[in-house]
This record gives structure tokens, C-alpha cells and sequence, in this order.
């Protein structure tokens, strides 16, 4: 079964609940299509790097919207439709919330493609006819079968996809006014200062502004270390470390969030504990060693022990465990980024700080 549960999935449940009382976890897992949503809004959890996107979802939403719209729900004919207009849902997938700048791309091929990775024993959910430009939802998908009765799912899905927007909704108003509060906090006195960045450094906080605020904190600790090299031990170079962010928080970046010059390490934010999350980034940079900043209060040493534990169950051959975790370079916590932002503005740079995670959250949240 393609299931696994995070932040948003009791709001499906809830919700299809609401509708189907006491079967609705028969319901959903019945349902591929409810298990294929269920992967699209994980990234509602705050904790959640996912994509916030919203093209597959909404070309879903404005087919069984049309569904609904034609009473095909109550009446059963949908199989005499001519279908929907390709222009009337692209239109109605640009009235949507977050949908303004959506492409054909998820009606014509995107949704039909990831749905048939996930699911491949399952029929597609999108039947487009190319001569025509018409476009149906599959019906059968959305018909839950069940002790010999059959459940319409249909203003369940619309339902979700609606309680999924207004979280993101809610998640965007967070994240402006904490892109107030660091702008209007800039020019306040160094305790209160402190005391605003300290707040920022919480297992709760937004992914995002979390790899911000740890991006401006490591940047301004590493510019005060200095390396000497050379290809001749009579002519060495002093160099200040330089630590880089590759780019937005949630970019394809190939498991890379910073990198340091010129020593050449390589950074990975991270919320989670999962070995095969480690692994994946360590994989993808083969085996190139990577500190990993982690959004936990645990210690580094505890860290680096569930990691390995965890790895042992899932692998049992040592020598690849081994291997894995001699990439582990270091792991950096919160406490440690709060020790090191607590001497920072010691030495008076917590404006230095601000000003970076001013420019970071303009960049990352489109402020400009």
C-alpha cells in the first residue's frame, strides 16, 4: 500500500470522515487516488522541505469541480459527457489560490505520469481526447467500492484540496509576518535583537526560515576563520572561509543547501532523523563528505547514534553502514547554532546577522 502518514493527513481523515462517518479510513485506503493526494500535501506539514506545488492537485480539483458542476455525482451519465474544454479548466485552475502562473502541463501529462509512478497497477486519473481538446476525470477512481456498496468520493476530494489551500494560505501570512518582524526589528537595541534571532532557532519553526536564520548565522561564524594554502609552503595564500547558499530552500539542488570556500564543504539542512534522507543527499554528491545542520535539540552525539541504529535495521551490512556514516561529516544542532549566535552577538554582530537573514528571506519569499 502506497501510504504514509504526516502533518496534513488527519485532515483528510477528518474530512472524510465528515462524509463517510466510521468508514472513512476504509475509504481512503481503498482509495489510490485518496493516497495520491494524501503524497501531494505532505507539504503542509511546516516541518515539510516538499514543493509547495499545486499543478497536479488543481488539474485534479477543476475536472471533478466540472464532475460536480454536471451532477454526474447523483446522476451516473458521465459516460455521455463530451467532456470539459481545455481553455474553461486552465482558466479555472488560474482562478484557484497559489494556481495564477499554472501551464497545461499537469492536464495534458505531469499529473498522469507521477500518478502512474506511484500507482502503476492503477488506471490513469486524466482522459484526454487530443483531437478535440476534451477532457474527462477517470469516473472509476472516484467510486470507492465497499461491502457491496459503491462511495462517491468526489466532494471529499474538492473538500481536501480546499483545506489544503487555505493551510498554505495561513502558512504564507506566518512566514509575512515574520518577514515584518525581522525588517522592523533591525534598527531595535542588541538585547531585543538577540533575543528575536534565539526565538527563530526552535524545533517548530518553518523549515525554511530555519535554513535561513542557520545560513546567516554560519556565514558571519566562518568569515571570522581564516585558512593559509598554497601550492608552495613559501608562498601561502590567507583566505577568510566563505560559506555560499546554492539557493531557494526548497530547490532541486542536488542535496546541497551551502558550500564553503575554499575548503570546499558542503552543507545539508534537515529536519528529520531518517537515514535513508541522509544517505539519499550523501548518494547524490557520491559520497562526498556533508555537515548536516539539523533542526533538533538533540545532542549531535545522540544524532549521529539514532542515525546509525536506524541505518543498522534497515541495511545489517556493516561495511555499507560504515561507509554511509564516514560521510557524516559533522552535525550541527540547534544548541550548538545558539552557542554560536550567542557569541556572535557578543561581538556586536548581530546587525550583520539581520541584515543576511533580511536578504535571504527577500530572496526566498519574493519580497522585492
Amino acid at each position: 500500500m502506497d501510504y504514509f502518514e504526516h502533518g496534513f493527513t488527519a485532515n483528510i481523515i477528518e474530512i472524510l470522515d465528515k462524509h463517510f462517518p466510521g468508514i472513512a479510513m476504509d475509504i481512503f485506503n481503498l482509495s489510490p487516488l485518496l493516497r495520491y493526494i494524501n503524497f501531494k500535501t505532505r507539504a503542509a506539514n511546516r516541518d515539510s522541505k516538499a514543493r509547495k506545488s499545486f499543478g497536479n492537485l488543481y488539474a485534479l480539483y477543476v475536472l471533478i469541480e466540472d464532475y460536480i458542476n454536471h451532477g454526474f455525482h447523483k446522476s451516473g451519465k458521465y459516460d455521455q459527457y463530451q467532456g470539459a474544454q481545455f481553455t474553461n479548466l486552465l482558466n479555472r485552475q488560474r482562478e484557484l489560490p497559489f494556481g495564477a502562473k499554472l501551464q497545461n502541463h499537469a492536464l495534458n501529462h505531469r499529473l498522469n505520469q507521477e500518478y502512474r509512478k506511484r500507482f502503476p497497477d492503477s488506471e490513469l486519473p486524466i482522459i484526454r481526447e487530443i483531437e478535440t481538446n476534451r477532457y474527462w476525470i477517470k469516473e472509476s477512481l472516484l467510486i470507492v467500492r465497499m461491502n457491496k456498496k459503491l462511495f462517491n468520493i468526489a466532494e471529499s476530494i474538492l473538500e481536501i484540496i480546499d483545506a489544503y489551500a487555505d493551510t498554505m494560505i495561513n502558512e504564507l501570512r506566518e512566514i509575512m509576518n515574520y518577514c515584518k518582524k525581522i525588517i522592523a526589528i533591525k534598527n531595535q537595541p542588541q538585547e531585543e535583537l538577540a533575543e528575536f534571532v534565539i526565538g527563530l532557532l526552535k524545533p517548530d519553526i518553518d523549515s525554511r526560515i530555519f535554513e535561513i536564520v542557520s545560513y546567516a548565522i554560519l556565514k558571519n561564524h566562518y568569515a571570522e576563520k581564516k585558512m593559509y594554502w598554497g601550492w608552495d609552503i613559501e608562498q601561502l595564500n590567507e583566505e577568510h572561509l566563505k560559506l555560499y547558499k546554492t539557493g531557494r530552500t526548497n530547490a532541486n539542488d542536488g542535496g546541497i543547501d551551502f558550500v564553503m570556500k575554499p575548503l570546499g564543504v558542503f552543507f545539508q539542512v534537515t529536519e528529520t532523523i531518517d537515514p535513508d534522507k541522509y544517505f539519499l543527499d550523501i548518494d547524490k554528491v557520491q559520497k562526498y563528505p556533508i555537515t548536516f545542520v539539523v533542526k533538533s535539540d538533540l545532542p549531535a552525539k545522540e544524532i549521529r547514534k539514532r542515525i546509525k541504529l536506524q541505518a543498522k535495521n534497515r541495511y545489517s551490512i556493516n561495511s555499507i553502514v560504515n561507509r554511509y556514516m564516514a560521510a557524516v561529516e559533522e552535525i550541527i544542532n540547534i544548541p550548538t547554532l545558539t552557542l554560536i549566535l550567542n557569541k556572535l552577538l557578543q561581538e556586536g554582530k548581530g546587525d550583520l546577522i539581520v541584515k543576511e537573514i533580511i536578504t535571504q528571506s527577500k530572496y526566498e519569499f519574493n519580497l522585492d
